[in-house]
């Protein structure tokens, strides 16, 4: 694991650095349901960096859903669906502010891909490539 500012990383996945627009639907701190555009800014498995111009508070539970462009519906390969809409669960565990955006580290309700489909096809891939010769 990386170090950090504060000693050990504890993240169990590696972050990816994308920019990513997502819709962030949810409720507010008076119970009011919403929907606002934010930009993920890194994403694993586990979890994403969020920001967001809306406040919300730590432990606050929402939904990200990531758009995507229709595609032609004459697509020369019809397993291309139409569209796609990718929805994760998360809830906020940190919450940062500065004077322009809000940043929410996130953790997904349930990761994106089994851990352990992960670590199992790792060490099929490593007995494979040994066992070739």
């Amino acid at each position: 694991m990386a170090a950090s500012k504060n000693g050990i990383d504890r993240r169990r996945w590696e972050r990816l650095p994308l920019a990513i627009p997502v819709f962030v639907r949810g409720l507010d701190p008076h119970g009011k349901q919403f929907v606002d555009f934010a930009t993920a800014l890194d994403i694993s498995v586990g979890g994403a960096l969020l920001a967001i111009h809306r406040a919300l508070p730590e432990g606050s539970k929402i939904m990200l859903e990531i758009p995507s462009a229709p595609t032609h519906q004459n697509h020369p390969n019809p397993k291309v669906p139409r569209a796609v809409r990718q929805n994760f669960y998360a809830k906020a565990v940190r919450v940062t502010s500065n004077d322009t955006c809000h940043l929410l580290g996130l953790q997904f309700q349930k990761p994106l891909k089994n851990p352990e489909s992960v670590h199992l096809s790792k060490s099929k891939a490593k007995r494979k490539s040994s066992s070739v010769v």
